[in-house]
């Protein structure tokens, strides 16, 4: 892109092959690296592995339509959705911003106007302070904006406590974090907490985390602490 070193990732979700592959290679002459989706069925679990910092989305697609596309990323991540669509009337314009997209491009798409919107959204989104602040494991993206966590699609609630134990490992990914880390970050300003009572904190996170299906997440080293390898 002119002027900016910071290359991006653009998600294209278009299940016209041809248009899809005319928009990748137009991005992809800025620099920029794309993913076309291939499976609509399944948009997220590809979402969340390629990361993007963009999405292009279809209105009209096969099993599910753009709208219910858009509002599933809205519930994991806060990157610019810009929606495509032939039916460029204002009903569709209006939708798609309550549904939580930034922005219209009429099909047939002009390959200029589609420089300049992605170019100005992307502009919008990051120069100003970067990328939207998330950490991934397995799938599981903790969201540090809104602190959420999410995983397939679905979002899990978590606790203050909870939100904070999960950010200090994810952060330390890899690495053991000691009982008095955690202790540290989530009672600074209280000597007088427990120890048990962190101990019962993480057996609750534990609990949530399998009943959405992420068993083993976070792994005890007896006599050190907690990691999320």
């Amino acid at each position: 892109m002119e002027g900016d070193i910071q290359m991006y990732k653009i998600m294209i979700i278009e299940d016209d092959e041809a248009m899809a592959h005319t928009m990748k290679k137009q991005i992809e002459s800025w620099g920029n690296e794309v993913l076309c989706a291939d499976d609509f069925q399944n948009i997220i679990p590809a979402f969340v592995t390629f990361d993007p910092h963009m999405v292009l989305v279809d209105l009209m697609l096969p099993f599910y339509n753009g709208y219910y596309w858009c509002t599933q990323i809205r519930k994991i991540s806060n990157v610019p959705v810009i929606f495509l669509s032939s039916a460029s009337d204002n009903m569709n314009i209006v939708m798609a911003m309550n549904m939580g997209g930034d922005d219209f491009i009429p099909k047939p798409v002009d390959l200029n106007v589609l420089t300049a919107k992605l170019q100005a959204a992307l502009r919008r989104a990051y120069d100003m302070g970067g990328k939207i602040p998330v950490l991934e494991h397995r799938g599981a993206v903790l969201n540090l904006n809104d602190a959420s966590l999410s995983y397939l699609g679905a979002r899990i609630e978590l606790t203050k406590n909870e939100f904070r134990i999960l950010q200090l490992l994810l952060e330390n990914k890899k690495k053991v974090v000691s009982r008095d880390t955690l202790m540290t970050k989530l009672w600074q300003m209280d000597s007088y907490v427990e120890e048990n009572t962190l101990t019962v904190n993480v057996t609750r996170l534990r609990k949530k985390l399998e009943k959405a299906g992420l068993k083993d997440f976070i792994l005890t080293k007896v006599g050190s602490g907690y990691i999320i390898e």
